[in-house]
C-alpha cells in the first residue's frame, strides 16, 4: 500500500468543487482546503507507486481546475 499526500493549487474559487469531485475517487482517503500557499491537500492511497503515478497523471493532472501539484509520499 502507497499512501501520499497531495497538496494542490486550484484556480480561484474552484477548491471545494475540486474537493467534492476529488472525494469520488476510491484512492482519495481525505481532503481538506487549506489556506497559505496551497488550497488543498489529499490524502492517497493506491497499491503501487505505479497506480499512484497513474492516478496523478491521469485523473488529477487532467482536471483543469488544478493548477499546481505537490506529492509527498508517507514512509
Amino acid at each position: 500500500m502507497v499512501t501520499a499526500f497531495i497538496l494542490m493549487v486550484t484556480a480561484a474559487g474552484k477548491e471545494r468543487e475540486v474537493m467534492e469531485k476529488l472525494l469520488t475517487y476510491p484512492e482519495v482517503k481525505e481532503a481538506y482546503v487549506v489556506y497559505g500557499e496551497y488550497d488543498l491537500i489529499v490524502k492517497v492511497e493506491t497499491d503501487t507507486l505505479k497506480d499512484l503515478d497513474h492516478f496523478i497523471t491521469e485523473r488529477i493532472r487532467k482536471m483543469p481546475e488544478i493548477q499546481m501539484t505537490s506529492t509527498m509520499i508517507a514512509i
